[in-house]
C-alpha cells in the first residue's frame, strides 16, 4: 500500500501549497488563470510530446489497451446518455464524461504502478490511449461547441491540429513511430518545460479550492455524484468484468488493468474546464471526490486481486 499512500501524499502536498497561495493572494487575482494557461498552452503539450516520443507504441495492440478503451467508453457513455436525457449541455456533458472515465495516469498513475504493480511502464497503455484518442476527441468537441472557433468548415475540421494538447500528443506519437532521434539540444529544453506541467496543474487546482463550497451539494450535485460513482466504482468494475470475462486475463495482468481503471479523475481535466469556461465546478468537485474515494477502492482492489 506504500505506492498508493505515496502517490496521494505527493499530490495532496502540492495542492495544499496551491490552496495556501490562493488564500494569501500570493499570485494575484490572475494567478490561477496564468497557471492554467501555462499548463494548457506550453507545459502539458511538452510533457505529452516528451513522454510519448519515448514510449513503446506496441502497447497499442495489447489486450490491456482494449480493456482500457472499452471500460473508458462504458463509463463515459453512461454519463453522456444521462447528460442527453437531463439536457446538461454538450460542453458540460463532455467535461462530466471525462471526469467519469479519464484516469490520473501521470502524476498519480506512475508512482502507484511502480509501487503497487512493480512496473511503472504498465500505465503506458492508459496514457497512450487517453492522449492519442480521448484528449484530441474531447477537446475538439469543446472547441467546436464551446469557446472554440466558429469559422469556416475547413478551419473547424482542422481544430485538432490547432490544439496544443493534441499537437503535443500526436507529435510525440509521430516521433516514436518513425524512430526519429531527438538531439539533446531539442529534447532537454522540452523536458525542462514539461516538468512544469504537473506542478502548475496541481497548484492551479489548489488555488481553485479556496472559498469553494463542500463538493456534491451545489447546482452540479447530480452530475458530480454520477461522475464520481462511475469513476470510483463503475469503471473499475467494468474493467474487471471485461478483463476476466471477455479477455480471460488473470493474476498480475488482471490486477494491472483494474488498478489503472480505479485511479481517480485527472487534475488536468480542471485545466480543460477552465480553459473552455465550462463545467469548472463539476470538474473541481468530481476530481476531489473521486480522489478521496479512490484510496479505499485501490486498497480493496490490491487486497482482493493482489
Amino acid at each position: 500500500m506504500q505506492g498508493v499512500l505515496t502517490g496521494f501524499a505527493v499530490i495532496a502536498v502540492v495542492i495544499g501549497v496551491g490552496y495556501v497561495l490562493g488564500r494569501r493572494g500570493s499570485l494575484g487575482e490572475q494567478g490561477r488563470e496564468v497557471l492554467t494557461r501555462l499548463a494548457f498552452q506550453v507545459a502539458t503539450p511538452a510533457l505529452l510530446f516528451t513522454t510519448l516520443a519515448r514510449a513503446d507504441l506496441s502497447v497499442v495492440f495489447s489486450s490491456r489497451l482494449l480493456v482500457t478503451a472499452l471500460s473508458t467508453a462504458a463509463a463515459a457513455g453512461v454519463f453522456v446518455a444521462a447528460g442527453a436525457v437531463r439536457r446538461w449541455g454538450v460542453g458540460r456533458t463532455t467535461i462530466g464524461a471525462l471526469c467519469s472515465s479519464y484516469v490520473n495516469s501521470g502524476n498519480l498513475g506512475i508512482p502507484i504502478a511502480a509501487y503497487v504493480l512493480g512496473d511503472a511502464s504498465l500505465v503506458a497503455p492508459v496514457l497512450l490511449f487517453q492522449q492519442i484518442v480521448v484528449t484530441p476527441v474531447a477537446l475538439t468537441v469543446l472547441d467546436l461547441t464551446g469557446a472554440g472557433d466558429k469559422g469556416p468548415l475547413w478551419r473547424r475540421l482542422l481544430t485538432p491540429l490547432r490544439n496544443p494538447i493534441a499537437v503535443g500528443a500526436l507529435g510525440g506519437v509521430l516521433v516514436s513511430g518513425t524512430g526519429l532521434p531527438l538531439p539533446g539540444p531539442v529534447l532537454e529544453p522540452l523536458t525542462l518545460i514539461a516538468n512544469m506541467s504537473v506542478p502548475a496543474v496541481l497548484l492551479a487546482y489548489g488555488i481553485a479550492l479556496r472559498g469553494s463550497a463542500a463538493p456534491g451539494r451545489g447546482l452540479d450535485r447530480r452530475p458530480v455524484l454520477l461522475s464520481v460513482a462511475l469513476k470510483a466504482v463503475g469503471q473499475p468494475v467494468a474493467a474487471w468484468a471485461l478483463a476476466a470475462g471477455v479477455f480471460a486475463l488473470h493474476g498480475a495482468a488482471l490486477l494491472d488493468v483494474v488498478v489503472t481503471s480505479a485511479l481517480p479523475a485527472a487534475q488536468n481535466l480542471f485545466t480543460y474546464a477552465s480553459r473552455y469556461g465550462v463545467g469548472e465546478d463539476l470538474a473541481r468537485e468530481s476530481i476531489l471526490l473521486s480522489t478521496v474515494l479512490s484510496v479505499p477502492v485501490l486498497v480493496a482492489v490490491a487486497a482482493l486481486l493482489g
